[in-house]
């Protein structure tokens, strides 16, 4: 089945491409207004090993207890 080339909305008649255009218009409108956002803090560099910085890689290899001093009694 071909892809209509006419939408009716609210029992008016509307082409689908200009329906496409208009949307695309207000995109670039909105981002042009909007502008860029500045961050709320300092981006800082994670530091920590590759398999530490997503859950899955701190699940698969735990570290939590590798960096305390062992314990001598």
């Amino acid at each position: 089945m071909a892809k209509p080339d006419i939408i009716l909305i609210g029992g008016q008649a509307y082409r689908w491409q200009e329906i496409c255009d208009l949307r695309r218009q207000q995109l670039e409108v909105r981002k042009a207004v909007r502008g860029e956002q500045p961050t709320l803090f300092e981006l800082k560099e994670d530091w920590r090993p590759a398999a530490e910085r997503t859950g899955a890689g701190r699940y698969q290899e735990p570290t939590l207890f590798a960096f305390l001093p062992e314990r001598r009694d």
